[in-house]
């Protein structure tokens, strides 16, 4: 059986999560107190059922300490079992909540919104490391679909598993760091295509873009030498028994610099590993400068 668990803080987009996956033939099961996840998959699988996807966070009461455990055991009985953790910034949350008038979970007479937030940050903190890690705090929800998707058919069941999965995300130091990056290159030392009036308009996708930026000798250095790297240490990170990498590449704006690198890079690791490439601020529109 092919199980994927979500978890995450309250407002990060699970609901959307589950409602893509519902549409790509998952049974879904929303809430679900972490004692029960072991009966649910053997009842499923007694039906016949083959992909599920569950969702478990602090809505289900205690007991989420025990999910490492729980995830260990239905690997230990063949199931191919996958983790996502969705996570976002206290400012997106506390405006997310103030847009949809809900409550939060663990909001109070004696708590806050913001102390909330960061009491269900502490009860997660240990669950937030079992898998991969998205942040979707400047994710339009079409652009939250989209990485989903891309996630579901990199770790679809069906496929020759891997043994890790290698995410390239470009992002613009302007708009803020990624949560979900473990490693953070800055490439803003290099030259910038949007002081060029033909390419301002353009992304790091676009060939006259690609051909300005490999003309600069510090490009192909920085390029390579991220490479470098990244080859250099993924057996460390293979030997931690990671399942995920994401790799940030910052520039100012997420438009031309990161974009270009990020996508070189997926090219070059692509025979190595499961490769997913990500352009932050260009999903779903541009935004700024390079």
């Amino acid at each position: 059986m092919h199980i994927l668990i979500i978890s995450g803080l309250s407002g990060s987009g699970k609901s959307i999560a589950l409602n893509l996956l519902e549409d790509a033939t998952y049974y879904c099961v929303d809430n679900l107190p972490p004692q029960l996840l072991q009966p649910l998959v053997d009842q499923l699988g007694q039906q016949g059922y083959r992909k599920i996807a569950v969702a478990i966070d602090i809505r289900g009461g205690g007991g989420i300490e025990t999910l490492p455990q729980q995830l260990d055991t239905l690997r230990a009985q063949k199931h191919d079992v996958q983790f996502l953790f969705l996570d976002s910034k206290t400012e997106t949350l506390r405006k997310r909540y103030s847009e949809t008038r809900r409550r939060h979970p663990l909001a109070s007479d004696e708590r806050t919104l913001s102390e909330a937030i960061a009491e269900e940050r502490i009860r997660l903190a240990r669950v937030a490391e079992l898998g991969h890690h998205i942040d979707t705090s400047d994710l339009k929800p079409n652009a939250l679909r989209e990485w989903i998707r891309q996630f579901i058919t990199a770790n679809g069941d069906g496929h020759e598993p891997q043994t890790l999965t290698l995410s390239f995300e470009s992002f613009g130091f302007k708009h803020g760091l990624p949560l979900d990056a473990e490693l953070v290159f800055d490439v803003r030392c290099l030259p910038n295509p949007h002081y060029e009036p033909d390419l301002r308009p353009l992304t790091g996708r676009d060939q006259p873009v690609i051909d300005f930026l490999e003309a600069e000798p510090d490009v192909l250095k920085m390029r390579d030498d991220i490479a470098r790297f990244v080859e250099t240490w993924l057996p460390a990170y293979i030997r931690d028994n990671r399942s995920y990498l994401t790799v940030g590449i910052g520039c100012t704006g997420g438009q031309h610099r990161s974009v270009y690198i990020a996508e070189w890079l997926a090219q070059h690791f692509a025979d190595r590993a499961r490769v997913l490439v990500r352009h932050r601020e260009l999903t779903p529109a541009l935004t700024g400068a390079a």
